[in-house]
């Protein structure tokens, strides 16, 4: 008969018109939402058994619909709906053969099992065996071995052999050559020795779920209402791809909602009320209902402990359910007919592990503490730890201490104290799986006070928490709801955010003020829910860096971006193009749009995109500052709109980010005319490999010398500027009023005259600048040593200064303390890949410890010897690496790699 555990009944199933075809694992491939063209188990076996394929084989978890499946294959063929290839269809339940000891023939089996057979068509039908089809239900419940080589197989129907042997050679294909099989099983070792089309069985997804419930419950708003919350509180767990599962959750909820009671909110919940509704219907006394319970404990423990699927009769004697024999069918499933030869199994794993757990609050005895308990338990249990935190609090065990007397308060107090100082320290660390199964818990405890009172200032739920599962969503959506508002909700990697998962998610993302994407895949529906989290959101910074976005998604996203709170927006490497720009103006211009900071570097929108954007920028609307456009394939055609943009009066753009893009002598002189402009507000401008070269440089030395230009930061690094070029820089440098704060001349092709040039500017009393960049040119000690004695010099302001690999040798060191401690401003020097050897190092050491405003030197890839490096390690503020490197190895990322153009200085190799 059907139970509430055990679920509906196959036959009755099919002859109500109930059935639904299950999925195969193929759905997981595709959104979990979409309901057409998925992948059933009935059109798996029949293109199969259609085919060429003799076995095939249905492998699934318990309650996923194999046998119901397997039984309307059967029915559907007597019925003639399909698979009238086949003249004959046996099935049979491989656990029955269990107790068939004796030996026997084919053509007897076929007649003991399957009366309706007369006995004179047998070998008639055993003549042609492509006309025959088996179907073998219950696998894994098999005892007998599958293993060829344990059975001289027989190949004669005739031939009298024990029914092992018979189900060997049926399957390797000896006896009844070309018969076909369908052979369903949970996964099992028995299917290393059985070969042919696999076919994964999930059950059902949203859609079949959608069907089942309607089916279920006669009035459409009870169904939708049940099924919706089942959505909502279960539907991230695996287990509610399993029609039994559902058959459970139907009637749980249907006898809720006739008694107008509250549906569950966890599963810790639900099972509450699956086990009030059990112990309801038996009409045991309560201490009746308490032993039942602690023996069910008692077998749950042994099975899970000691790996026992079933127990014998003799066994669950000795759990003490011997006075229950009558009542226990209600939580057990009952095989055999004899007293003595009976076999008996919980329906599920999740209700064997919620006993488990309800019978350790039971237990009076204190002989077992909860944290000895879950690491025995830790390899076999996987919900046991979810029940404990739901049983702990009274919300959930008040309904079922009516029923079965007081739980054991002083072990509910020790898996508190278990729970929240494992908790603590848990979330300190920095492994995201452990702080998901903290969040779980916490999700199934259901106690706002205990999230607040666990996740501490010192736990540091700022790290990835990528690559997340829908259940994860589910627990950490509830844990940041709880804590009101969200610093930061870092996804980093989730390689495949589906549009369930970020639905899961987008009340945390309305309430994150930063949300972390980058290096992650987002699917359209993902998308669109992460747009609606930020419109009305509380979201200041959104980075989706290297997540391969795309042009349709991100138009998509553009929807939220209207309308939102967003300060900073990061879209490097998404893959756009100028397709976008269109989309990214009319956000940039709406005027609830708050975007400051864009960074879309490494997209190819190209000068006409930025042409779009330019006519933004103009909008009054537009609040953007910080534009970063690295490697957007642009050139100088798009600079004279954006030099129409910058000195609009309209723009409020501080920083320009235009590193690696092709724009050349030409683009330079028609953006220079902005910098001159009275209403042009751009500080920082940068250059880097822009092939420049010293054409450009009377342009910027006329912008610099301008009284209306409020340039601070110049990066021209990785151009050929060469020394007249930079000789012009260095006049507009000194000019009194210059705004320049850092200048970047990275491998300019800077000389001795130029350095020489650049002291002066630095000691005039009148230069601002604070950082100079001025490494990867050979100017050797020779050129250096101006800048020592300018850094020396009270004048000079610099706190950062660069000349790493400029052919630094040790004759340089003297100068260069001397500066060092002179200087009252310097705070980092860096003198990567240069020729220092062991023996500056005690100067080096020496002067970096007496220094009080120095922070860092930066001495990596230099000519030292395995010796002093215990010396230099001994001093905090020195950074080197291992010995070994090479400069030439230091410089082998791609983001380094144009510094190494055009060098000709030495390698050490």
């Amino acid at each position: 008969m059907s139970t509430l555990l055990g679920g509906e009944l196959p036959v009755s199933v099919i002859n109500n018109n109930k059935y639904i075809s299950p999925l195969t694992a193929g759905a997981q491939t595709t959104d979990r939402n979409e309901e057409d063209d998925l992948p059933s188990l009935d059109c798996a076996i029949h293109a199969a058994l259609c085919g060429d394929m003799k076995t095939v084989i249905l492998v699934g978890p318990e309650g996923v619909g194999k046998t119901t499946a397997l039984e309307k294959l059967v029915v559907g063929w007597a019925k003639g709906e399909h698979l009238q290839k086949f003249t004959h269809v046996f099935h049979f339940r491989l656990k029955e053969l269990n107790s068939l000891n004796r030996t026997l023939s084919l053509e007897a089996l076929l007649l003991q099992h399957h009366g309706h057979v007369p006995p004179e068509s047998v070998p008639l039908l055993l003549q042609k065996p492509k006309d025959v089809l088996f179907a073998f239900d219950d696998l894994d419940r098999y005892k007998h071995s599958l293993d060829p080589s344990v059975h001289t197989l027989c190949s004669d129907p005739t031939q009298t052999v024990s029914v092992s042997c018979l189900v060997s050679s049926l399957l390797h294909g000896s006896l009844l050559k070309g018969a076909a099989f369908v052979v369903a099983t949970r996964p099992t070792g028995c299917l290393e020795h059985l070969s042919g089309t696999r076919v994964e069985v999930l059950g059902f997804l949203k859609p079949q779920r959608e069907a089942y419930f309607k089916g279920f419950f006669t009035d459409p708003a009870a169904a939708t209402k049940a099924r919706t919350h089942m959505e909502r509180t279960l539907g991230f767990y695996d287990i509610c791809t399993s029609p039994k599962f559902c058959w459970t959750v139907c009637c749980v909820y249907k006898s809720l909602m006739d008694a107008g009671a509250k549906l569950p909110e966890t599963l810790s919940q639900l099972f509450v009320d699956i086990l009030v509704y059990l112990i309801q219907t038996l009409s045991l006394s309560q201490t009746c209902s308490r032993d039942l319970v602690l023996a069910l404990g008692k077998m749950a423990n042994h099975c899970s402990s000691d790996l026992h699927s079933s127990c014998t009769k003799e066994e669950i004697d000795s759990f003490g359910i011997k006075p229950f024999l009558t009542s226990v069918g209600v939580f057990l499933h009952v095989e055999g007919d004899q007293s003595d030869g009976r076999v008996f199994s919980f329906h599920s794993k999740l209700i064997q592990e919620f006993l488990l757990a309800l019978s350790f609050f039971l237990d009076k005895s204190s002989s077992e503490g909860v944290e000895k308990m879950l690491e025995k338990q830790k390899d076999c249990a996987k919900f046991l730890d979810f029940f404990l935190s739901g049983l702990s609090e009274p919300l959930q065990h008040t309904p079922l201490e009516t029923l079965l007397g007081e739980l054991n308060a002083e072990r509910i107090m020790d898996f508190k104290r278990w729970f929240k100082s494992s908790s603590v320290e848990t979330l300190k660390g920095c492994y995201k799986d452990k702080h998901y199964r903290c969040f779980h818990l916490l999700h199934q405890a259901q106690n706002k006070s205990l999230v607040k009172e666990i996740i501490t200032p010192s736990a540091r739920i700022g790290i990835s928490y990528g690559d997340v599962s829908l259940q994860d969503c589910a627990a950490l959506n509830y844990v940041f709801m709880c804590l009101g508002e969200v610093e930061q909700l870092n996804l980093y990697r989730t390689r495949n955010l589906t549009e369930e998962e970020a639905e899961m998610l987008a009340p945390t993302m309305s309430i994150s003020h930063k949300i972390i994407l980058s290096g992650s895949t987002l699917s359209v529906g993902a998308v669109r829910h992460l747009a609606s989290a930020l419109s009305g959101g509380l979201t200041e910074e959104l980075d989706l860096s290297n997540s391969r976005l795309g042009d349709e998604k991100f138009k998509i996203l553009c929807a939220g971006l209207k309308d939102c709170k967003l300060h900073t927006l990061k879209i490097l490497a998404c893959r756009l193009t100028e397709g976008i720009c269109e989309d990214l103006s009319s956000v940039l211009t709406s005027a609830t749009s708050q975007l400051c900071v864009l960074d879309m570097r490494s997209n190819e929108i190209g000068d006409q995109g930025l042409t779009k954007l330019c006519k933004a920028l103009q909008s009054p609307h537009c609040k953007l500052q910080t534009l970063l456009l690295q490697l957007c394939e642009l050139t100088a055609a798009s600079m004279e709109p954006l030099s129409a943009a910058v000195c609009s009066g309209q723009s409020e753009l501080r920083k320009l980010d235009l590193n690696q893009n092709a724009i050349g002598d030409g683009g330079v002189e028609t953006l220079c005319k902005s910098l001159q402009h009275p209403l042009g507000k751009l500080q920082t401008l940068t250059f880097f490999d822009s092939e420049l070269t010293g054409a450009c440089c009377p342009h910027l030395m006329e912008a610099l010398m301008s009284e209306h230009c409020s340039l601070s930061e110049l990066d021209l690094s990785v151009n050929d500027l060469g020394q007249e070029g930079a000789l012009l820089l260095c006049q507009a440098l000194s000019r009194p009023g210059c705004p320049m704060e850092k200048l970047g001349l990275k491998r300019c092709e800077l000389t001795q005259p130029v350095f020489k040039e650049l002291s002066s500017v630095l000691m005039s009393g009148t230069s601002r600048l604070k950082s100079l960049i001025v490494g990867i040119n050979a100017v050797g000690d020779q050129g250096v040593k101006h800048l020592w004695d300018a850094v020396a010099h009270p004048n000079c302001l610099l706190e950062e200064l660069d000349v790493e690999m400029s052919g630094l040798t040790d004759a340089c060191v003297k100068d260069l303390c001397a500066a060092v401690r002179a200087s009252k401003t310097l705070k980092s020097l860096e003198l990567r890949n240069n020729s220092l050897t062991d023996v500056s190092v005690p100067a080096l050491v020496q002067v970096m410890q007496d220094s009080h405003n120095m922070q860092e030197m930066n001495l990596k890839y230099n000519d030292f010897s395995e010796e002093v490096f215990n010396m230099l390690n001994e001093c905090d503020k020195i950074s080197l690496t291992e010995a070994g490197r090479s400069g030439a190895q230091c410089l082998s990322s791609p983001s380094v790699s144009p510094l190494l153009t055009a060098w000709t200085g030495p390698f050490r190799i």
